[in-house]
């Protein structure tokens, strides 16, 4: 043991104590970063000008309170993952769940709608290509906050924890950008918000694990 001490010495000599997690720092930090988010888009006038006419409309809300559902999911499952104990794959199964009955809602949202359109132009494809641009954009902050706790935690399932750090910061980035989309139509939604959602998806899952402790 005497011989190996020098070696042990030199291991030991650069640690520093590691500051213990708090899922409600964590909690609190994305909240704060959420605040500042939604108070930079209400700040700069991105507000969608219809915003009292839409707020008695069915599909304004499927649309935010079912990302707000979806963010909810996502964070909580990927701080929970975190825990060395805990898995994400419960998380990531209630999401896809939640995601069905979400586009189960939506059909039955678009069936109530009066006046059905040409699929093309229900789509819009100019200005969903925008659309879906600027929800990456504005997903993009969730997503790196997320990955600098997730990097400063223990996951075991590290592509799960990926996953849904990349739904969470996806959804986060639609619920933003909710507030100032003035397109309610269920289906022009699902196409491009899911587009934009899944781009963000997995590009994290791919990213993140490289990044992460094993």
């Amino acid at each position: 043991m005497m011989v190996n001490d020098p070696l042990i010495e030199q291991f030991v000599t650069d640690l520093r104590p590691v500051r213990r997690r708090s899922l409600w720092r964590d909690a609190l930090t994305l909240a704060v970063l959420a605040g500042v988010e939604i108070g930079a888009v209400l700040g700069f006038g991105m507000m969608r000008p219809d915003m009292p006419h839409a707020m008695h409309m069915m599909s304004f809300w499927w649309k935010a309170i079912g990302l707000l559902l979806i963010v909810g999911l996502g964070v909580a499952s990927a701080l929970v993952s975190l825990d060395p104990t805990r898995s994400p794959r419960q998380g990531l199964r209630w999401l896809g769940v939640t995601a069905l009955v979400l586009f189960a809602l939506g059909w039955l949202v678009d069936a109530l709608q009066a006046g059905p359109e040409v699929l093309w132009l229900r789509l819009d494809p100019a200005h969903g290509m925008v659309c879906a641009r600027k929800i990456v954009e504005l997903a993009l902050p969730a997503v790196l906050a997320l990955g600098v706790i997730v990097r400063r935690g223990a996951p075991v399932d590290v592509r799960g924890t990926a996953w849904v750090t990349g739904i969470a910061g996806a959804a986060f980035g639609a619920l933003v950008f909710a507030l100032a989309c003035p397109f309610d139509d269920p289906l022009y939604l699902v196409v491009w918000y899911s587009l934009a959602c899944a781009l963000v998806a997995c590009s994290t899952r791919l990213v993140l694990p490289w990044l992460i402790r094993w």
